[in-house]
């Protein structure tokens, strides 16, 4: 099964050439969840044109580079995901936005972002329900509440709200990296993101 992996912009401070990276970190954790990741450029039009020719199962928003509006200087790759989320809307694709890529998703929906101090961590625990994990945490800016038709079905320390479901729609959003976890603590994130996609194996 094959999804669209969007990737960070890293900017050569010598030469000033703009590059897409991507942590390979992802592939073996992609391969794991039974999926093929396709990289895709942070050009709009190509990466739009690219994942409807291809065609793909879904859509990975990646983590890495602030939002333009909290400072960020990668604005090419808002725009290209913010365009790839228009296709997958279009589409009925499932998205999964880590990091980065939910803050994203949550100013698609008009939730606010406020900077947080004390989540950037290799190790924190996260509440899910009734229960607890340890997941990491990469990441300064955060939202504390969510409303419809996003719902938070996980929470970290201050109240921040560290995954987020679309009532209706395919969308998921993790704030940590999964790609980043040690093999036994990234199997509950393999599985949900297997069934996300479909159900891949």
């Amino acid at each position: 099964m094959r999804i669209a992996v969007t990737q960070r912009v890293v900017v050569d401070p010598v030469h000033g050439t703009r590059s897409d990276a991507l942590d390979q970190r992802w592939w073996p954790f992609l391969h794991d969840c039974g999926l093929v990741g396709m990289p895709v450029p942070n050009d709009a039009d190509a990466a739009v044109r690219l994942v409807r020719a291809a065609p793909v199962h879904g859509i990975l928003l990646t983590g890495g580079n602030d939002l333009a509006e909290l400072g960020g200087d990668a604005p090419e790759r808002d725009r290209t995901e913010t365009a790839l989320l228009d296709v997958a809307h279009e589409c009925g694709l499932p998205v999964v936005a880590v990091c980065r890529g939910m803050q994203l998703l949550l100013r698609r929906f008009g939730i606010p972002l406020r900077r947080v101090d004390g989540h950037v961590a290799a190790r924190q625990t996260v509440t899910i329900g009734t229960r607890s994990r340890v997941v990491n945490s990469y990441h300064h800016w955060a939202a504390n509440t969510v409303h419809p038709p996003l719902r938070a079905w996980a929470t970290g320390p201050g109240r921040v709200v560290k995954a987020v479901r679309h009532e209706t729609e395919p969308l998921l959003g993790l704030m940590w990296h999964p790609e980043r976890l040690a093999p036994d603590l990234a199997e509950e994130d393999r599985q949900v993101i297997r069934e996300h996609f479909g159900g891949a194996r």
